[in-house]
């Protein structure tokens, strides 16, 4: 079986770019997420993020995971907010270090909790180099990694990151301003990182539209990620929407 690795490896080479969808099960309930899930692998997408900062119920457990899982025909991916929330009924998970902070629970400390459910479980560690940008507000992601975020006019010091996860051996970057940003990462933050590092770019967080994703795409974005506006998604034309912008 293709690892998730090398399958969004192969959505940037057929594509030019990919779209993930991220659902968060502390904002929606558990038939809300099955219906938002297979709108996005119906209409597009190719792949879903599952996350959450805190995680406030049993859900990573339940049955409306396995039926997700059964009913989509797109990679499940895990986007943990920690250690707790790693779960067997995934294909894979992001293995996030927040190289932009300075918590050692977030650079290393979640991590050696991690691994070994990750081993028992047998689950694909896709090692992810996550980089916080100011968005011009508080997000969920700020507050409880206790991090401060990269500000958006220090390109130079964004760059200098995502090329230290480089050179760690991480598969890709995810640039993000968190969850209901005020102001999605910029082009210019974009563009910067693409043409100073050679891992593959994931850009999320607070992106509204589908011409603003596009925007992403054409500044050098691998993938792009979109959650908030889609959690009231009511047709499958607003995830297709997504899908022709971000692969056009």
């Amino acid at each position: 079986m293709k690892s998730v690795y090398t399958y969004l490896l192969s959505v940037i080479k057929r594509k030019k770019a990919g779209f993930l969808v991220l659902l968060d099960p502390d904002r929606l309930s558990g038939d809300a997420l099955l219906r938002q899930a297979i709108s996005a692998s119906e209409s597009g997408a190719d792949g879903i993020l599952l996350g959450t900062s805190l995680l406030l119920g049993n859900f990573l457990e339940t049955k409306i995971l396995k039926e997700i899982k059964r009913k989509i025909k797109i990679p499940l991916i895990l986007f943990p907010g920690d250690a707790n929330q790693i779960t067997p009924l995934v294909d894979a998970v992001f293995f996030l270090s927040l190289v932009s902070g300075r918590n050692p629970d977030f650079l290393i400390g979640e991590h050696v909790k991690a691994a070994p459910k990750i081993k028992q479980f047998n689950i694909e560690p896709i090692p992810v180099g996550y980089i916080l940008l100011d968005s011009g507000k508080l997000t969920s992601v700020e507050f409880m990694s206790q991090t401060k975020p990269i500000p958006q006019d220090k390109p130079e010091i964004v760059k200098a990151h995502a090329l230290a996860a480089q050179y760690l051996g991480l598969k890709f970057v995810y640039l993000e301003a968190g969850s209901g940003a005020k102001e999605s990462v910029s082009t210019k933050i974009i563009k910067a990182v693409k043409d100073y590092t050679s891992i593959p770019l994931i850009v999320g967080g607070g992106i509204k539209t589908p011409k603003e994703a596009q925007e992403k795409v054409v500044a050098g974005a691998n993938f792009v990620v979109i959650g908030n506006i889609l959690e009231k998604a009511s047709s499958f034309k607003d995830f297709s929407e997504f899908a022709k912008a971000i692969h056009k």
